[in-house]
């Protein structure tokens, strides 16, 4: 009995601080005014749409007109003649003056039976231009009728197979999508060698520094390959877009790595010293400073100096997020608010938790005295096994009904554990933990860096989506040490307030710090476990953050 109230007093303790924390800092009471984007599922083929109208020619054929009153630069061109479409199937990507970059899908099954002349990558669709004639297409069959071979069309000369040899190589269309208006179109020429150069230089930091290299590995490979020319690797029929397709926009890696990451994580600190949760929930505020700061700098750029940065709330939110330190959480609220800034915040929040070690100390020095450092904490207390069964589930069911939205990532969080801590099913634990882990490992870093893409990495969106990472990054860690200092306060000195340093969840990195840290002070101090307590809780923090953000920017 005495146990179950423990389990209970600890449940309800981290349960209540992360929602208080979250729910206190609610982005939607921001009042800076926010220059409205046009989101990318808008931008779809409909009928007599702002952007598109569709033709009637008869017989059930129809011309795809190009209907804004500015220009736009193709992107990509991701369909063919005489091929067959499903609603949902992307056709292109327009980049429109004064509009996101959008991507135009079918919403009609069709077959494209012609594409107009010049409709290439890198050309420009003048206002009124026909884009495409395609034919309703309800039902189609592949059976084709055969013939012996006569009335083959005469083999091409040789000059025409050394030009046609010529334009399929990558140095051919780098040129001539570089030059076709190099002021809008060079990110598709020049802008892909420059991504591979940055695919390389993660590559470099990931083998030679050894920063995070699980992720930047296959992020920097996953650049080098979405940037070669005409391979169209990360296009919709690309193996790195149909990847994308299945792990990152369903939202599945993400939370499938969180169970591996479950699975993996010690939660008897924290059940120990319930109080700790609210170090993990002090940490969390990073999150909420960058998001401001993000709006901040839109409005800035607005309305003051133009920066060429502009950010809506979701985007801010997407920003924010790298404050908690949590890989996987940012690319799932990432996937499901601002997917055309994956790749960058993904890099950048991967980049500050591998330079942990080097971010973290300074920032503990300067808010502790030497004294604070040498505190002293007591043992930790032994968890028993009921108690680290029962975690899990009581765990999962109150976020669930205080806050459904986070519960994807909380429930996967604590099914891993729940598979660890009981025991009976060491076969799945192991899996989830190693091969699982993994393998989801691999394709949710190559479909991450099939999105490092010129255009929306090569900007001033992206230095912004850097400086304000490093804030938030920042403020978490001192928001947890201040708060350390305010709990060593209320204990008579028995806190020290280092460990609340390891309230942003890069487990068990943020801990480890805080120990070696620690140690340099007193070479018999050992704050690991207790540093342990706020690190797992701030994996909470972070899961509890992203599903107030994703409930509160639901609507907009």
């Amino acid at each position: 009995m005495k146990q179950f109230r423990t389990i209970l007093f600890s449940v309800l303790t981290v349960v209540l601080a992360f929602s208080a924390a979250a729910q206190s800092c609610n982005p939607a009471k921001a009042t800076c005014a926010v220059p409205a984007i046009v989101p990318d599922y808008l931008n779809k083929v409909e009928h007599n749409h702002e952007l598109f109208y569709w033709k009637d020619l008869g017989s059930g054929k129809k011309a795809l007109i190009y209907n804004w009153n500015k220009p736009a630069v193709i992107y990509s061109l991701s369909m063919e003649e005489g091929k067959h479409y499903l609603p949902g199937r992307e056709a292109m990507i327009l980049s429109i003056p004064g509009r996101s970059k959008g991507h135009v899908d079918f919403t009609i099954a069709c077959q494209v039976l012609k594409i107009s002349h010049g409709i290439v990558p890198a050309a420009s669709i003048p206002p009124g231009a026909e884009v495409a004639v395609v034919a309703d297409d309800s039902l189609h069959h592949d059976s084709v009728n055969e013939t012996s071979g006569k009335g083959m069309g005469r083999l091409p000369s040789w000059a025409e197979m050394f030009t046609g040899l010529w334009q399929s190589t990558g140095i051919s269309d780098v040129i001539r999508q570089s030059s076709a208006d190099f002021g809008n179109t060079w990110s598709l020429g020049l802008g892909r060698v420059i991504m591979i150069l940055v695919g390389i230089l993660l590559l470099y930091l990931a083998v030679f520094k050894q920063f995070e290299p699980l992720l930047l590995l296959p992020i920097g490979f996953g650049a080098i390959l979405a940037n070669i020319p005409l391979a169209m690797i990360s296009g919709p029929d690309g193996i790195l877009g149909m990847v994308y397709h299945v792990g990152i926009a369903t939202g599945v890696f993400p939370l499938i790595i969180f169970m591996g990451v479950g699975a993996m994580t010690d939660f008897g600190p924290l059940i120990a010293n319930p109080k700790t949760a609210l170090l993990g929930a002090a940490a969390q505020f990073g999150i909420f400073i960058a998001l401001l700061g993000a709006v901040a700098l839109t409005a800035f750029s607005a309305n003051m100096v133009d920066i060429g940065i502009m950010f809506d709330l979701k985007d801010a939110a997407s920003i924010g997020i790298i404050g908690g330190a949590d890989g996987p959480t940012s690319i799932y609220l990432t996937s499901k608010l601002s997917p055309k800034l994956l790749g960058a915040i993904a890099v950048a929040a991967y980049s500050y938790m591998a330079l942990v070690p080097i971010i973290q100390p300074p920032i503990m020095m300067l808010l502790t005295t030497k004294k604070d450092r040498q505190i002293r904490m007591t043992q930790l207390r032994h968890v028993s096994k009921l108690e680290k069964i029962c975690f899990p589930v009581i765990i999962t069911l109150l976020c669930a009904l205080l806050l459904p939205d986070a519960a994807p990532l909380i429930g996967m969080l604590m099914f891993g554990n729940l598979m660890k801590e009981s025991g009976v099913v060491d076969r799945l634990s192991t899996t989830a933990q190693n091969d699982l882990i993994n393998i989801v490992t691999i394709f949710l870093g190559l479909a991450v860096g099939s999105k490092l893409s010129a255009d929306q990495f090569l900007n001033m969106q992206t230095l912004g989506i850097l400086v304000l990472g490093i804030i938030a990054f920042c403020v978490g860690t001192a928001s947890g040490v201040i708060f350390g200092q305010i709990m060593k306060i209320c204990t008579g000195g028995k806190v020290n307030p280092l460990i609340g340093a390891a309230g942003v969840s890069a487990v068990p990195m943020a801990a480890r710090v805080v120990n070696k840290v620690g140690l340099e002070a007193d070479p018999h101090n050992f704050l690991l476990m207790h540093a342990m307590g706020p690190n797992v809780a701030g994996v909470i923090g972070s899961a509890v953050a992203a599903g107030v953000l994703l409930k509160a920017l639901s609507g907009f």
